[in-house]
């Protein structure tokens, strides 16, 4: 089924770099848009809602480049409005979540099992464009939008990549299924899939933003113990510490790294760096055991570069490892890491700090700047 051009609003980011305060200098603009009818393999998705993320952060003040103008927005979840040719596995009235690295399922990466690595998809996120080729976006002079990793979800409306969504459970409250698109596919399957965490060993977390809050749930529902906390914020540290057996260190500390050695009886077997800063990254490795892994699902500035000591990577064999979207396989991950919330093994819906309109966007993205917030969901 198909639908005649579709009338929405969007977040439309027109130039980066903005001056702070954001509420003030309003680089996102709330603007009427058009999108085109969903063409083969694709998806017209009713967003209900989408969260703040630091990847939406880091386009805004320039630290990720991408091409503008663009509607801004990736961790989603609405319903399916109608589906385009081709499209034979889903139905109107599907709830889905969006998955910002659509994957074609044929290129080397995908064929091996890691369709987060997809290259077709990282081309068409890179140029701002759909998996299925080109762009379904159109401002109301009828200048053509790029779109967000492949959703621009901060929008009533978004056509798609039938591979940029996952069906989920209609029970599930949007907000909460919103944060599986990002926050917890990449920091619990940063822990489950990248290090494959096992129970009883040592873990700890930098960056206590949204996936550094679930990559400590992921933690958690993997039996790790003891699992450690750091960040420069105290609200956040005893949002951890109220997760579960939780232990925390202020960043802030000169010694934090012999603090977390000592809570880890001489270096943790796995550390994540999720604050998105090499200096973070340097105390992470710091932090880890010998023979142990640091991992890191940060995203800095591309120029960003960490130096390691050689000998030790060596003599030590330890493990440096990236970590993007988790390792996901989303149609596999997303529906196990629902039944844990379901169960009560990952609560998800700890990590929301609130629920606002989209014409509040630009105030909410300087919360998150600030460090205020967790996760804030816009609702349409």
């Amino acid at each position: 089924m198909t639908a005649a051009s579709i009338q929405t609003r969007a977040a439309v980011l027109r130039a980066m770099g903005a001056a702070r305060p954001y509420a003030d200098s309003r680089p996102l603009a709330i603007e009427a848009v058009t999108l085109d009818p969903p063409g083969p393999g694709e998806v017209l998705v009713g967003v209900r809602a989408a969260g703040l993320c630091h990847s939406d952060l880091s386009v805004i003040n320039g630290d990720r480049p991408r091409p503008l103008p663009m509607a801004l927005g990736h961790e989603a979840a609405g319903v399916v409005e109608a589906v385009g040719p081709g499209v034979d596995d889903l139905r109107i009235g599907d709830h889905v979540v969006m998955v910002f690295m659509p994957s074609c399922g044929h290129c080397g990466p995908c064929a091996g099992g890691r369709p987060a690595l997809c290259e077709p998809g990282a081309a068409a996120n890179g140029e701002g464009r759909l998996l299925t080729g080109g762009r379904r976006l159109t401002d109301a002079g009828g200048q053509t939008l790029n779109h967000h990793l492949g959703c621009s979800a901060f929008a009533g409306r978004a056509v798609v990549s039938r591979r940029s969504v996952v069906r989920i459970d209609p029970e599930l409250d949007f907000a909460h299924a919103a944060l599986f698109g990002c926050a917890v596919l990449t920091g619990v399957g940063a822990v489950v899939n990248t290090a494959a965490v096992r129970a009883g060993q040592s873990v700890v977390v930098i960056g206590l933003g949204g996936v550094g809050l679930a990559s400590v749930l992921g933690a958690l529902a993997s039996g790790a113990a003891p699992v450690v906390a750091v960040d420069l914020s105290e609200d956040k540290l005893a949002l951890a510490r109220g997760l579960g057996p939780v232990l925390t260190v202020n960043a802030a500390d000169p010694d934090v790294v012999d603090q977390v050695r000592a809570l880890t009886a001489g270096g943790a077997d796995f550390a994540f760096e999720m604050a998105g800063s090499a200096r973070a990254l340097d105390s992470a490795w710091r932090m880890t055991r010998r023979g142990g892994t640091t991992v890191t699902a940060g995203l800095p500035p591309p120029e960003a570069a960490l130096a390691v000591n050689i000998v030790s990577l060596v003599a030590e064999e330890r493990t440096l490892k990236g970590s993007y979207i988790g390792t996901c396989v989303p149609s596999r991950d997303i529906p196990r890491y629902v039944d844990l919330f379901r169960q009560g093994r990952l609560p998800v819906d700890r990590l929301m700090s609130g629920r606002i309109a989209l014409d509040d966007i630009n105030a909410g993205f300087d919360r998150l700047a600030d460090g205020e917030v967790v996760r804030l969901v816009v609702e349409f």
